[in-house]
């Protein structure tokens, strides 16, 4: 983006040079892997950067701009979406224009200047063995006529015997007030380096989707409560049904899950497949299809160290920004107004599942199995789940508590909890830790129901 004559340069300076140029000084696209394609966007004014940049939206992977100037206008209107760069004025740019005013006899000790820092002024005045204590310098963005007003001033007070600018605006404002100006007109070679620059910022954007990116999964769920811990066996399925849960999930995506301590999971991918999990990743399916609450963090960085530090913090952070959950409240027993909900999709993560340890130990030499399939505690417990099952709503998690329980059959929360416990035993039933509490008194105890049992005694 800059003057019509000076993108002209731009696009032209992108095509091999004649022999000997010295455009063999930077290394060329092909050396670093990339690929650039170059889209104009001339203007008239400074100003109008931000409007180009509006209208080229999301077709571009980074801009460059003539000079800091139409930057700053485009960062100041909040329309930049992607890596920006500028051409460079100081350097050898600023040695040309300051070698052409001294051969035309004018004086850039005694000057005003646009377009460039204060460090760059110094240094290049001091190259040519000047005095920079009389060189006046706007280096704030202001409109061109603001900018005109700044040089034009400097002149007729006798501050200054010339005007250095980048802007074309300016120049012909200066023009008309007759006051000496010099354009700072970036060399070839400058363009050049800019326009590597930007290349590199575009590349760079393009393989940010697939830096490496670590997610850090915690189940509150699983962690030990302070008041009764939770089953062996019941902690060991429930690890094992949020493992089958975050596979499936992650193969949707391309990435790998691991086993992180007693209640974390490690998802490995990129940044742009966890990206496409959600925001944060799997938190609004696990409730949907499980009835539980995820805590997450998504990390990136070089290395997988890395990316799990970053990980870490970012879940760490988003704990402490979690608003505490209300007295009382466990695991949600349904999940009827979570996005992306899923009915069934806990049967099929479940199914293969090895029944073995999901219900209690007999004394009859029968070990971990469960009772005959025709006894009558296994046949009422199954009349239970049905009901409890056609009672749910269909797009709810199977997940219940005592107080559900009680409204869906229509018993006392006393009789609901016996009811609980022989599903339980039955292996119907697989109960969840009690959540945390802030105030004294029982936690409620949730139950996630085995439904997929029923499928399996209706296919027999």
């Amino acid at each position: 983006m800059g003057p019509h004559e000076l993108v002209e340069r731009i696009m032209l300076s992108g095509l091999p040079g004649p022999h000997g140029a010295d455009s063999h000084v930077l290394p060329s696209e092909a050396e670093l892997g990339l690929r650039r394609r170059l889209v104009m966007a001339p203007y008239l004014s400074e100003s109008e950067a931000p409007e180009r940049v509006a209208r080229l939206g999301d077709g571009v992977d980074a801009c460059l701009f003539a000079s800091r100037f139409p930057l700053d206008y485009a960062r100041r209107s909040g329309v930049l979406s992607c890596p920006a760069t500028c051409i460079q004025l100081g350097g050898t740019t600023l040695t040309v224009a300051l070698a052409h005013a001294m051969r035309d006899g004018l004086d850039p000790g005694r000057a005003s200047f646009d377009g460039i820092s204060r460090a760059e002024l110094d240094a290049g005045l001091a190259d040519l063995h000047i005095d920079a204590g009389r060189a006046h310098l706007r280096d704030e963005l202001a409109s061109a006529a603001a900018i005109a007003s700044f040089h034009e001033r400097l002149w007729r007070l006798g501050q200054t015997s010339t005007a250095f600018t980048c802007m074309d605006q300016v120049a012909k404002r200066l023009s008309v007030a007759a006051v000496p100006t010099v354009r700072l007109r970036p060399t070839d070679r400058a363009i050049r380096s800019a326009l590597q620059v930007a290349t590199l910022l575009a590349g760079n954007r393009a393989l940010a989707d697939s830096q490496l990116a670590v997610g850090v999964v915690e189940v509150p769920a699983l962690r030990d409560s302070s008041r009764r811990p939770a089953p062996r066996q019941a902690r060991e399925e429930l690890q094992l049904t949020v493992h089958r849960f975050l596979v499936r999930e992650a193969q949707r995506i391309q990435a790998t899950v691991s086993r992180l301590g007693e209640h974390g999971f490690l998802v490995l991918g990129t940044r742009a497949c966890l990206q496409a999990a959600g925001d944060p990743p799997f938190v609004a399916r696990a409730r949907a299809t499980l009835g539980l609450v995820l805590e997450v963090g998504v990390g990136s960085g070089r290395t997988e160290h890395e990316a799990e530090a970053q990980a870490r913090i970012a879940l760490a952070q988003a704990t402490q920004a979690r608003p505490a959950r209300a007295p009382g409240a466990a695991q949600p027993p349904t999940a009827a107004s979570a996005p992306d909900s899923q009915p069934g999709a806990l049967a099929e993560i479940m199914t293969g599942m090895s029944a073995a340890g999901l219900g209690r130990q007999y004394p009859d030499g029968r070990g971990s199995g469960r009772p005959p399939a025709d006894s009558l505690s296994r046949l009422r417990a199954l009349e239970t789940l049905s009901r409890l099952a056609q009672k749910l709503a269909a797009d709810s998690a199977p997940v219940v508590d005592a107080e559900l329980t009680g409204q869906l059959l229509s018993v006392t929360p006393r009789t609901a909890r016996r009811q609980l416990r022989a599903l339980v035993d039955e292996g119907l039933a697989l109960p969840l830790p009690p959540a945390r509490r802030q105030h004294p008194g029982r936690p409620r105890q949730a139950y996630r129901l085995v439904v997929e049992k029923l499928e399996r005694r209706a296919a027999q």
